[in-house]
């Protein structure tokens, strides 16, 4: 019988938070149960295993991720659109780096059917690249481009690996207004 105030969305959100606190990785039954006060196995009623939680945390993650990301985009187009996107990743990497690790977590297709976020992610890379009019496959290396870069850097950012004392925020806008212009400027693909 499921323990009065537990529920599975109390379950994950409190995992998502744990995930920010202590990594991604080191979120566990024992440890969630800690928290809650309460034996492992009440947490069983609300989670198969281990897996689905760490699952499930990954599609909440990437519902969060996505609203922050559609907010942020929404009614932009070009640079401001680039330049919102790219502010929206970089801020919930940084800020909410056991959710962004969760983020992304490779999910079977199955797993991924049960929510939007992973989708609505892609929909929203799609709208910003669709002031640069780029074709396929020109399009899916542009995106492959930007989520290498922002994850690079968020990961950097977040580590404390910028030691340089130039500002953070002002070595993003540049990097921003060079992607900008590498979008523009993209070499068409030739087939």
């Amino acid at each position: 019988m499921p323990r009065a105030g537990l529920s599975t969305e109390r379950v994950v959100l409190a995992a998502a938070d744990l995930a920010d606190q202590v990594g991604f990785d080191a979120v566990s039954v024992s440890a969630l149960a800690r928290g809650f006060g309460v034996k492992d196995a009440s947490l069983y009623s609300h989670v198969k295993n281990l897996q689905d939680l760490r699952e499930r945390v990954a599609l909440k993650a990437s519902e969060e991720f996505a609203d922050r990301i559609a907010a942020a985009v929404a009614g932009r187009a070009g640079r401001d659109a680039l330049a919102a996107f790219a502010g929206a990743y970089r801020d919930f990497a940084v800020h909410h780096p056991g959710r962004y690790a969760a983020s992304q977590m490779p999910l079977e297709p199955a797993v991924l059917e049960r929510s939007s976020g992973p989708r609505r992610l892609i929909e929203a890379t799609a709208a910003v690249l669709r002031a640069y009019a780029l074709p396929e496959p020109d399009q899916t290396d542009a995106v492959r481009l930007l989520r290498s870069f922002f994850h690079g850097f968020a990961d950097l950012e977040a580590s404390g690996a910028f030691h340089h004392p130039r500002g953070l925020d002002d070595s993003w806008g540049r990097i921003v207004d060079s992607l900008h212009y590498l979008l523009q400027n993209w070499p068409r693909t030739t087939d």
